[in-house]
């Protein structure tokens, strides 16, 4: 081929959008970090326990995925999916991420957790009926049954005194306990560094999840593509109606971290809507179906039904691109956007965390040796996000009593 040919090849395949020129093999690929030579052990060490959580994690989503696999289901659904692509296909922004309402009536509860009033915090539960509706019109019915999903919720935690910079944390899939996360991403001393707190409960989780679901974010798979993708778009748009209410509350700005599925969200939120001040996602998710691709035994069951239904891999990340940060521009600045990633993640392995920091040019990538859910060295990342943070959205009134780790 000559020179201009060449040329002219890489033009056209600038243009590609990723779920076509990303490899479709890309989940088998080799991946390197930092981390791996400095920490040799440690990363082949949380790794292993990796592969051990995530089979158990592949079980549950496989058994919540698989009405949708036999014949009349997935007819079901390969009739949806053209929709989904066409809005990916436009890229939109505003005809995906539909914005809400600018005044949902939002209820405060107060909650006495006596760990929290320790240190000081008031706390509310939040809750609002969620206007969402289903982008799909074939689906908006079927989803708005799900009664116990549109009803939103958040734990706020506040200093009482004055609105102030907010933390807006997004949990993992399945993992929507608020003492967890407190726990996991040491949000208590976050709150002691002068900043408010707001836990957002994805849909389908916590008290959203239905009657008889067998474990919490069932719903968010149970009937299929579709209504994943819709639960996604409903997440944004809630999370979009949580600033609206801490905006009206008065807080000098906010921004967002989260983690896995949480750290999807952070993510695509970036793209989205620029009042965010930083956006900081961990272990974050970025092309779903390539990372169950390599999640036994979801991938066993996924892989041969994938010709049987006449769809590749390129298909289905078109199916579920309308809502991966992927396809969309930061609408807040390079400098702004931190992602943290573990060198032993094989939930979302550092190929991913480098995919998503390649699509961010200038943003800060920082690995840390540990898994997906043991974060080694976490402390360093910690007060990483902490000087990050203080850098986006400076206390103009901070406290006398700030502490370090």
């Amino acid at each position: 081929m000559t020179e201009a040919a060449n040329t002219a090849a890489d033009s056209a395949g600038a243009s590609l959008p990723w779920w076509e020129t990303l490899p479709a093999d890309y989940h088998r690929q080799p991946q390197d970090t930092p981390m791996d030579q400095a920490h040799p052990f440690k990363v082949a060490a949380t790794a292993a326990v990796d592969y051990a959580l995530r089979t158990g994690l592949a079980t549950a989503v496989g058994a919540a995925m698989l009405p949708n696999f036999g014949p009349r289901g997935l007819a079901r659904e390969k009739a949806l999916y053209p929709f989904y692509q066409g809005m990916a296909d436009r890229r939109q922004r505003d005809e995906v991420f539909v914005a809400p309402p600018r005044h949902i009536p939002v209820t405060a509860e107060p909650q006495h957790i006596p760990a929290l009033a320790g240190i000081g915090a008031t706390v509310h539960q939040l809750s609002f009926d969620s206007p969402y509706e289903a982008l799909h019109p074939e689906v908006r019915e079927d989803y708005a049954r799900r009664r116990r999903n549109l009803r939103a919720q958040a734990q706020h935690w506040t200093h009482g005194d004055r609105p102030r910079r907010t933390l807006i944390f997004v949990h993992g899939y399945s993992l929507d306990a608020y003492w967890i996360n407190s726990q996991m991403f040491s949000l208590r001393w976050f709150f002691r560094q002068g900043w408010d707190i707001v836990l957002f409960t994805l849909p389908f989780h916590g008290k959203r999840r239905g009657r008889f679901d067998p474990f919490s974010g069932y719903g968010y798979f149970s009937q299929g593509f579709a209504q994943t993708s819709e639960a996604m778009l409903q997440s944004i748009y809630e999370l979009r109606i949580v600033m609206n209410h801490l905006e009206d509350q008065g807080v000098p700005g906010m921004g967002i971290s989260g983690l896995s599925l949480g750290g999807y969200l952070t993510a695509l939120l970036a793209s989205v809507d620029d009042r965010l001040a930083f956006a900081i996602p961990n272990a974050a998710v970025v092309s779903p179906v390539d990372m169950i691709m390599e999640w036994p035994p979801l991938s066993t069951v996924l892989a041969p039904v994938m010709p049987l239904a006449g769809l590749t891999i390129q298909d289905l990340r078109h199916i579920s691109a309308l809502h991966s940060p992927l396809t969309w521009t930061p609408l807040i600045a390079p400098e702004r956007l931190l992602i943290i990633a573990g060198a032993g993640d094989r939930f979302t392995a550092p190929r991913y965390q480098t995919l998503l920091h390649r699509h961010w040019p200038g943003s800060q990538l920082h690995w840390f040796p540990g898994n997906h859910v043991v974060h080694l060295h976490q402390r360093e990342y910690l007060r990483l996000m902490r000087n990050f943070m203080d850098r986006c959205l400076p206390d103009e009134r901070p406290m006398a009593n700030r502490s370090d780790m």
